[in-house]
């Protein structure tokens, strides 16, 4: 199936639907406001990590072909509200993979930045990280 293109909008707003409505208020002599004001909130959902891999020595390897936002929040998450208590290290197809279309920061670099150690899965896992010293909990609940 061929992948439909998008063609450039012919206004600001982010979608057709907000376009229309914003015809709907100008026609009606109604003053608006458009995406300007942030209204700060937090979402609290109760989540589950599940590690891809966790050696005996208790490195979680957590293999990424593509580091989504969500995948990026989720381990500072588990970081601010665990510590260090998980030794978590990225094994990436493609570390040097932009973080956004058109931006400069990498996956590696985002893991250099938040303390995250990484390996490029052709390259191999360092071996170092097979004998690494223990730092995850049994006993954890």
């Amino acid at each position: 199936m061929a992948r439909r293109h998008k063609k450039p909008k012919d206004h600001e707003y982010r979608s057709n639907s907000e376009f229309n409505t914003a015809q709907v208020l100008i026609k009606n002599n109604i003053d608006f406001i458009y995406e300007k004001e942030k209204i700060p909130f937090t979402w609290i959902e109760d989540k589950n990590y599940i590690p891809d891999f966790i050696l005996p020595n208790g490195v979680i390897l957590e293999v990424k072909g593509r580091f989504m936002l969500e995948d990026r929040k989720k381990h500072l998450f588990i970081r601010d509200q665990h510590g260090n208590k998980y030794d978590i290290r990225f094994v990436f197809d493609n570390p040097n993979r932009k973080l956004y279309k058109g931006g400069k920061m990498t996956y590696g670099d985002w893991c250099d930045k938040h303390g995250f150690l990484y390996c490029k899965t052709g390259e191999g896992i360092p071996k170092e990280w097979f004998s690494a010293r223990k730092r995850y909990n049994n006993n954890r609940k």
